[in-house]
């Protein structure tokens, strides 16, 4: 047994000696590696790590939390004795005692499979990589208006010792990497960017260097540049009513805020309220309400390959899963966790709930979220269009307190006419009512169009804590959606 294995164990044995009725403790142990080149220079360089162990308990129907930093053989004990007394003393403002669902949690190990270890390589030859990458950008005529050519690493690995009630200890290692570029442009008095192959750093996987290499970001370099020129003497995307075309990496992010966070049940029964508000989707809506159109699968899923939240369990301790948000345009079903699936009449958590490092409660997350691929491919979907706008990466974006209203604005956008990519247009931005715009989704391209785009940093609770999942997109088209200026 490791000394992490035992110093969870010992956390729950102490927390059920002084009257916890369940407890599960997770000693958690964090590296994360973070690099930028801007301009050619390395101008961003973090390596953080660290390591410590969370306790939570149940105590007279109510939670107890405590945690510690570093591996102290004398802080089970006195993490027992504050997780239990918090409980008792929160015991008191409880409205009704936590009720756990009778899931079986088992014993095992889980591994991201990867084939290069990100962390195997040598601080000089990540800088050499990234270089390679930067000197793609340079040499594109007209190129003296490129006021910023940046490229970005991050690179990620969690381990986890995970002890509960009954004898049960699962060890998780979980790898993520990612890389992207961009290139920024001054002229004509505008000022644009062009990310590649998604904006906030690029696109990250459950995976090892190879998923970065992968990427082939020097191929794509010089098409940055460019585009970021042109934008720079692009219209601005006229206001009207036209049909929308979204590429998977804006697509993703319409499945991020638009489903994911308003089906997370905590958020559902208000316990979001105080810091990013509620949901319109609420509990009467399950099982009949149309979300989308008969074309619209949305399927949450813990188990895809290369997503950043697989893995084995979630810090439940239930095992991963696959389930139906909405099927056939239907609203079928909430990211739940073992204490709030009872209050829906579910008697299994949906596996989602999650923990930002040993310092943190954990809490209901979006897990790996996917709009399913349909049978269009995109050139097919584009010769069907009359007039729309074809919109590419997310530059910014609001949404409201219910996550029913948005606006969304894309890098770039291109103009359809009568079937045909026409002209070139800068911050296309759409407003949408969520069921009005899923309502709407006539058309989703084929798998072979399908991918996984990653989200490092996915904001919640109070405290906050950040997360990290992925959500899988084709092209699809929204008729009839309202462009503004």
């Amino acid at each position: 047994m490791t000394n992490e294995y035992k110093l969870a164990e010992l956390a729950v044995a102490a927390a059920e000696k002084r009257g916890a009725s369940y407890a599960d403790a997770r000693f958690v142990e964090v590296e994360q590696e973070d690099l930028g080149l801007h301009n050619g220079v390395l101008d961003q360089s973090s390596l953080s790590e660290e390591r410590g162990l969370g306790l939570r308990v149940l105590v007279d129907g109510a939670w107890g939390f405590a945690a510690a930093g570093g591996d102290e053989d004398g802080a089970p004990e006195e993490l027992a004795r504050r997780a239990t007394d918090a409980a008792r003393a929160l015991a008191a403002a409880r409205r009704r005692p936590v009720a756990l669902t009778p899931d079986n949690l088992v014993s095992g190990e889980w591994h991201t499979p990867i084939q290069e270890d990100p962390f195997g390589l040598s601080l000089a030859d990540k800088v050499d990589f990234l270089m390679e990458i930067h000197k793609a950008m340079l040499g594109v005529p007209g190129d003296s208006d490129i006021v910023g050519r940046d490229v970005n690493l991050g690179l990620r690995r969690e381990r986890q010792w995970f002890a509960a009630s009954g004898g049960v200890q699962q060890h998780q290692e979980l790898i993520r990497s990612g890389a992207g570029l961009s290139a920024t442009a001054a002229r004509n008095g505008v000022v644009e960017t062009r990310s590649y192959p998604a904006s906030f750093g690029g696109n990250y996987a459950s995976a090892g260097f190879e998923f970065v290499r992968g990427l082939n970001l020097p191929a794509h370099a010089a098409q940055a540049v460019e585009e970021a020129l042109l934008l720079c003497e692009a219209e601005v995307c006229p206001a009207g009513e036209r049909d929308l075309i979204l590429m998977g990496n804006q697509l993703m992010l319409q499945i991020h805020e638009s489903v994911g966070h308003p089906n997370e049940l905590d958020r559902v029964f208000g316990h979001e309220v105080d810091l990013a508000g509620d949901s319109f989707a609420t509990t009467d809506k399950l099982g009949g309400f149309q979300y989308g159109s008969n074309v619209v699968n949305l399927v949450a899923d813990s188990t895809v390959v290369g997503g950043l939240d697989t893995r084995g369990w979630d810090d439940d301790g239930v095992q991963s899963g696959r389930f139906h948000v909405v099927k056939d345009g239907v609203f079928q079903g909430y990211h739940t966790n073992r204490e709030w699936a009872g209050s829906i009449g579910e008697t299994h958590s949906r596996s989602t709930n999650r923990a930002e490092g040993w310092y943190n409660p954990a809490i209901i997350r979006i897990t790996n979220l996917s709009l399913m691929p349909g049978t269009w491919t995109l050139d097919a979907l584009i010769a069907d269009t009359e007039d729309g706008v074809l919109c590419d990466t997310v530059k910014m974006w609001s949404i409201d307190q219910r996550r029913l209203n948005f606006q969304f604005t894309t890098e770039l956008g291109w103009e359809i006419k009568n079937g045909k990519k026409t002209r070139l247009v800068r911050t296309p931005t759409y407003q949408g009512n969520t069921p009005q715009f899923w309502n709407a989704c006539d058309a989703v391209c084929n798998a072979d169009h399908w991918q996984l785009w990653g989200v490092p940093n996915c904001g919640k609770g109070n405290p906050m804590q950040v997360a990290e999942m992925s959500h899988g997109a084709a092209p699809a088209r929204f008729r009839k959606q309202t462009f503004v200026v």
